[in-house]
């Protein structure tokens, strides 16, 4: 018999006998839902898979086909998905005494509870005890970009830079199943590795992209060029005017409350995390923000809600509105 693994060590293997996964990223659920079948089929041979919603069933069901020996197959794999649902109030003993009792004994089955959210208590040690407790969360940017590069090259077979990578997610956000849908359209378009050009020409920008590519054009432009800028977006790139109208006012109002951090003796980072200002775009605002007054700043924040009043409104000219705005914005 294997030495079996204290709680401490433990892994996703055919050790476990009951697994709590609990978060809202399906791809990553669904991911150690796979590596755990396969797990228990290596160790076991064939597994009968059971499965439940713990919206509708009954807790004594999903104990009982737990505790029943399989008609064909060695083994079990008996899910219960939404488990929080059930697994409440004066439920939540019986399954405590289940996870208590399966810790130190060789089950048939093993029980994969799956939900997107959980609450912590007295069950959560017992089932550490008996299996493991993975989350289910989106990750980090940082760890985001890391998947995709590392995704792209064992799953799909295209080497991708980690500036390819950042590019992406940047554009399709942090979701693993978007992006993993991604990376297969990616490596279909073309042999050789991933480019940025490749994410570029195939993976549409976001709409917080679009906003940062026309707030960049008014940071540190002058007159001519501002209204040149603008002319550009209107007619050649074709953004609609109420997108730059919000892009703009966004922009002028986090250049006054980074300005009035800075002014008061704040910390810049603080203001970034508040505003929610990352990387270069984000030093971009801090730098404009440090070059005006918090009473230019606020000018800038009422002459941009006036033109949102106006173009709602319908009063005067959009696009002569925006010119206005822009002028604004270059003084």
């Amino acid at each position: 018999m294997a030495k079996k693994a204290s709680p401490s060590t433990r892994e996703l293997d055919a050790t476990c006998k009951v697994v709590l996964l609990h978060g809202r990223e399906s791809f990553l659920r669904d991911e150690y839902t796979r590596r755990l079948r396969d797990a228990l089929a290596k160790a076991h041979g064939e597994v009968d898979t059971a499965r439940f919603d713990g919206g509708t069933a009954r807790a004594a069901d999903v104990l009982d086909e737990c505790r029943s020996f399989g008609l064909i197959a060695n083994h079990k794999l008996v899910i219960l998905d939404a488990a929080e649902a059930m697994i409440k109030e004066d439920v939540r003993p019986l399954f405590e005494r289940y996870a208590e009792s399966v810790a130190e004994g060789e089950p048939g089955a093993t029980l994969l509870l799956r939900s997107d959210s959980w609450r912590a208590g007295k069950l959560d040690k017992l089932i550490d005890a008996a299996g493991l407790i993975l989350a289910c969360e989106e990750p980090s940017e940082a760890a985001a970009v890391s998947w995709v590069a590392r995704r792209a090259k064992k799953e799909h077979g295209r080497a991708m830079d980690p500036a390819a990578a950042a590019l992406l997610v940047q554009r399709i956000g942090r979701h693993l199943t978007r992006l993993d849908s991604e990376l297969g359209k990616l490596a279909a378009a073309g042999e050789g590795p991933i480019t940025t050009e490749r994410v570029r020409e195939f993976v549409p920008e976001s709409r917080e992209e679009s906003v940062w590519t026309i707030q960049s054009r008014f940071l540190t432009a002058g007159p001519e060029e501002s209204l040149s800028n603008l002319r550009s977006l209107l007619d050649v790139s074709r953004e609609p005017a109420p997108l730059i109208l919000y892009a703009m006012s966004d922009l002028a109002r986090k250049v006054h409350g980074v300005c009035r951090v800075v002014r008061d003796g704040g910390n810049p980072q603080t203001a970034s995390r508040a505003f929610k200002l990352w990387g270069a775009s984000g030093n971009a605002v801090i730098e404009s923000a440090r070059r005006t007054t918090p009473a230019a700043a606020l000018a800038l924040v009422r002459a941009s809600v006036d033109a949102a009043v106006r173009s709602r409104t319908g009063l005067g000219d959009e696009e002569r509105s925006l010119e206005i705005l822009a002028l604004k914005f270059s003084r």
